[in-house]
């Protein structure tokens, strides 16, 4: 067997730099992915359209989610799909539905927790405001205010000096609903007045939106050596990268044995309960079109789907070198040992022992080195689309990622050659 082509150097590293600043909510990433895949020939398709059996790439936006597949030429109605799942949400801060307020002079904005952010690392951080609005006659215009906009101050430690004693104890409703401004009348409709003339919009056509809140420091090369990378949103929109970039690398050969597939889901930082989550019919529904489109059957799509493999890439936990002893005493993963597997034998990931030679086989295809990942008996384990996507559809799934430090802070940190460690192996996987 050939090996796989090693298409993703440092060079990578640095795209996904450019991808985490540009994509600061799961609108953007989207957005920015289908972009990176045009370029590679794809086009989209809408799921109000009919579809045809025709080769080539194609994909499917849906909010903060896209799927797109790569047909090769001749490629039979029951040909299974490999596909490389991930997800485009991470903890954030998002704006409530009425979210003009002002307390003692300071004009705030009311946000919402979404998921489970570490919450401390949002204070006294310059935020921009950022996301979608929907207009009168249903169209969307994506907003990006990337510059200093809002902030959640923290309290002055002279005026609560038992945090020495107790630690910084954070309420989600009183303590982190953040300014952006003076006044004490509270003007109704004032924030997306501001962000539709931003857009160029009439306020009047706004009236829906769906905005959160993100973090301004740019994603950075970090250390001595610079071998490490500190960026926002890298749960987990480093395998959404990835997983784009080795679809649009693959793509082109007629010579696949499978039909190469992305699916990067919104909501799963919340479960993924959502028609544009894992738990939605989004995936089934444009598998079993693409296998009816070149003229299958439903016993080609039973054919299809139990030849199918999905990799669900997700960051997981390095070693941390102040809190080693939450981790499983002999799984030590390490930054830039290359991507992770991830394994519960309560089903929290999908990995099983016919998974692990599945992934071993792509690494070593690639020349990847690969770690083990378990947590500590002890401790909750996490969990991801997955198991998910295993049950829902049908589809023996892997567990994978990349190992990180500071997951669900508003910058996190991995090493700089894990990125393109994880890409090769899926170019890897998606061409086995």
């Amino acid at each position: 067997m050939s090996s796989a082509p090693s298409a993703f150097d440092r060079g990578h590293t640095d795209d996904l730099m450019s991808f985490l600043a540009a994509s600061p909510t799961p609108y953007h990433a989207v957005a920015n992915a289908a972009a990176r895949l045009e370029k590679a020939g794809f086009r989209q398709v809408e799921e109000t359209d009919p579809w045809d059996g025709t080769s080539g790439g194609k994909y499917v936006l849906r909010g903060g989610a896209i799927v797109a597949w790569y047909v090769p030429e001749g490629a039979a109605p029951h040909t299974p799909f490999r596909i490389a799942g991930a997800h485009t949400d991470s903890p954030n801060l998002r704006v409530k539905p009425q979210p003009d307020m002002a307390a003692h002079g300071w004009r705030q904005v009311a946000v919402e927790i979404y998921g489970g952010p570490l919450l401390n690392s949002w204070l006294d951080r310059d935020l921009g405001l950022a996301g979608r609005l929907v207009l009168r006659d249903g169209t969307t215009r994506l907003v990006n205010i990337d510059r200093p906009l809002l902030r959640v101050p923290q309290l002055a430690i002279h005026m609560d000096r038992s945090i020495y004693e107790k630690g910084l104890q954070l309420d989600k409703q009183k303590h982190m609903q953040p300014i952006w401004g003076l006044g004490d009348n509270v003007r109704d409709g004032d924030l997306i007045s501001f962000l539709a003339e931003e857009s160029g919009l009439p306020a009047g056509d706004v009236t829906g939106w769906d905005l959160m809140t993100h973090a301004l420091e740019a994603p950075a090369y970090l250390g001595r050596d610079r071998e490490l990378v500190a960026g926002p949103r890298m749960d987990n929109l480093l395998s959404v990268h990835a997983a784009t970039a080795a679809l649009a690398a693959v793509s082109g050969s007629d010579a696949l044995p499978y039909i190469p597939v992305l699916a990067a889901f919104d909501h799963e930082e919340n479960g993924s309960q959502a028609d544009t989550g894992a738990d939605g019919p989004l995936l089934g529904s444009v598998l079993e079109r693409s296998v009816f489109a070149r003229g299958g059957t439903y016993e080609d799509r039973a054919r299809a789907f139990a030849g199918t493999i999905c990799l669900s890439s997700d960051t997981g936990h390095a070693v941390h070198p102040n809190y080693a002893e939450r981790h499983d005493p002999t799984h030590h993963p390490r930054v830039n040992g290359g991507p992770i597997l991830k394994v519960n034998v309560n089903q929290r990931y999908a990995t099983d022992g016919s998974g692990r030679a599945v992934f071993a086989a792509a690494c070593e295809r690639a020349g990847v080195p690969w770690q083990s990942f378990v947590s500590n008996n002890a401790m909750p384990c996490g969990t991801t689309i997955g198991p998910i996507t295993a049950a829902r559809h049908g589809i023996r799934t892997v567990d994978i990622g990349v190992a990180i430090l500071s997951m669900h802070s508003a910058r996190e940190l991995c090493g700089a050659d894990d990125p393109h460690l994880l890409a090769n192996a899926l170019v890897a996987f998606l061409t086995d």
